[in-house]
């Protein structure tokens, strides 16, 4: 690539423009996670789901060692491909029967930008007054929209430089909440199994909220032998790491302060350095933001090629997808500033039914049946080539998958009937996994055009 500008956008990368490096993904996924909205995640173990210190660690680190499994695989794809994580979707739904999959999943990216851009204006406020109400909301969206134009090569740079900084913040303030810790609330182990596999799953579906685009940031990395492991291991040991601990630094702050907000409780807790330390948590959420409204961009430009088959989206069309990405995260981010936890927590809970069986289907289909092996360029033929316009079996097995999750699912005022025979616990996603992959898993084949 000559330009500083990422010119490529859904189609395939040539080999001659792969270049960077396998441990680049570490920092790209280390830093994406050292945000604010990562430790409110964490927070909402003991906030939401009334555990105790050590349970509330656990679960979230368990949550996050499971759920990355499911979302470093995607990652692998990438070298191997070569093309956006939803473009492959093609391969399993064909080309129209990916659609209604891409818009939930660009809805997805809009949704975690929006609530970045909150808590981002919510932390900037909190230390600079003058950013009170919708500034900081503003400021925040109009620094994510520089390197988002920029695209992967941007975001990769300011990556490294964001990693150090970050963990430097990050093991600070939690260095400074242990030490102001009571002996007290380090011996208490309240909890129940409910609140444990509630913010297990909370965790975990952070983790799987990254698959429909984690192979956007390997597809540019060489498709040399090992490239698919090393990218899998690279991308797992960045995003757990860089989840964990903002996500143990959040269930310090709601245990420690849990009458204040987030940004006062993690500006007190910093001491003389606490309003630093929020600083350099909210100026992150930008690269996070950018990486997002970035990968919302090609699945719009996927969405828009999908009935255009002969149009290649160029730079000007990505730039004005991510505009328009962006507008819309800032117009939501707006109406989110009045209850943010409890709109976020929904927002959670969407994902998890919306997303569980889609990575079901997609790791099935490309691990245990084609084994990687794709006719890439029939995902942009009009006719879909192998895979066909419109792969009804498929759709109807994803379907399936979003309706299982109804009876064991706990959202909100929404109880599944068969949540109290659980005493509680929400398994829904779990139990979706499971049965979209087998259903995909027995049809594929029994089908006679299965490709060998």
């Amino acid at each position: 690539m000559s330009t500083p500008m990422e010119t490529h956008t859904i189609h395939p990368v040539p080999q001659t423009h792969r270049h960077g490096r396998v441990t680049d993904l570490f920092s790209v996924w280390f830093s994406a996670n050292m945000t604010l909205l990562t430790v409110v995640t964490g927070a909402l173990g003991p906030a939401v789901f009334g555990l105790s210190l050590f349970w509330s660690c656990l679960a979230l680190l368990l949550g996050n060692v499971v759920g990355a499994v499911f979302m470093a695989l995607h990652a692998a794809q990438g070298p191997r491909l070569g093309v956006p994580q939803m473009v492959q979707s093609r391969g399993q739904f064909g080309i129209y029967g990916s659609v209604p999959i891409i818009i939930l999943v660009v809805l997805m990216y809009i949704g975690f930008a929006a609530s970045n851009c909150v808590v981002g204006g919510e932390a900037l406020a909190h230390v600079l007054p003058f950013f009170e109400g919708s500034r900081g909301v503003w400021l925040i969206a109009v620094l994510t929209l520089l390197p988002c134009m920029m695209g992967y090569r941007a975001i990769h740079v300011c990556s490294r430089l964001a990693s150090w900084v970050s963990i430097v913040t990050v093991l600070y303030a939690i260095g400074c909440g242990l030490g102001g810790f009571s002996r007290a609330l380090l011996a208490d182990m309240h909890g129940t199994v409910a609140g444990f596999f509630g913010a297990f799953s909370v965790s975990a579906l952070w983790q799987i909220a990254y698959a429909p685009y984690v192979s956007d940031s390997s597809r540019y990395l060489p498709d040399e032998v090992g490239a698919g492991r090393q990218a899998f291991w690279a991308t797992y040991g960045g995003t757990v790491i860089g989840a964990v601990l903002p996500m143990v630094l959040g269930s310090l702050l709601s245990l420690s302060y849990p009458m204040l907000p987030l940004a006062g409780a993690l500006s007190h807790t910093g001491g003389r350095l606490g309003n630093i330390v929020l600083l350099v948590l909210a100026l992150a959420i930008p690269l996070a933001n950018a990486m997002s409204v970035y990968c919302g961009a090609l699945c719009s430009l996927t969405l828009v090629q999908t009935f255009r088959p002969s149009w290649r989206a160029g730079l000007g069309g990505r730039l004005v997808m991510t505009v328009l990405l962006l507008a819309a995260a800032l117009v939501m981010s707006l109406g989110m500033v009045g209850d943010f936890l409890k709109a976020y927590t929904s927002f959670l809970d969407i994902l998890m039914a919306v997303l569980v069986p889609w990575t079901a289907i997609n790791l099935c289909d490309y691990y245990l049946l084609r084994h990687g092996r794709y006719d890439v360029m029939a995902f942009f033929r009009a006719d879909g080539g192998p895979y066909g316009r419109f792969n009804v079996p498929v759709v109807l097995i994803y379907v399936i998958g979003v309706l299982v999750e109804l009876p064991f699912m706990k959202t909100g005022p929404y109880t599944g009937p068969l949540v109290p025979a659980l005493h509680g616990v929400d398994v829904s996603w779990f139990v979706s996994l499971l049965v979209t992959g087998v259903l995909y898993w027995f049809w594929a084949r029994r089908h006679e055009d299965m490709e060998q």
